[in-house]
């Protein structure tokens, strides 16, 4: 199965995410197949930047964003 998921990035105690498209059966931070965004939680207010048309993209064609990306999308105004 497809997923939209986040990759962590940076250093300990700072970490920055890409939102990308992986198949569930690979690591959190292993091989993936398309990166979509990003995500910066350490800045006020976080700071979300997505390729809305990759994201629909590959929703539609059935990946499934796990729970805090889903979260994440609906802020950036993609769902």
């Amino acid at each position: 199965m497809v997923k939209i998921r986040l990759r962590r990035m940076g250093a300990k105690k700072a970490p920055f995410y890409r939102i990308v498209v992986a198949d569930s059966r690979y690591p959190r931070d292993g091989r993936f197949i398309e990166e979509i965004g990003t995500y910066n939680p350490l800045k006020e207010p976080a700071e979300i930047t997505v390729n809305a048309e990759s994201a629909q993209k590959w929703i539609k064609d059935g990946a499934q964003p796990t729970d805090t990306v889903r979260i994440l999308l609906k802020k950036a105004g993609v769902l």
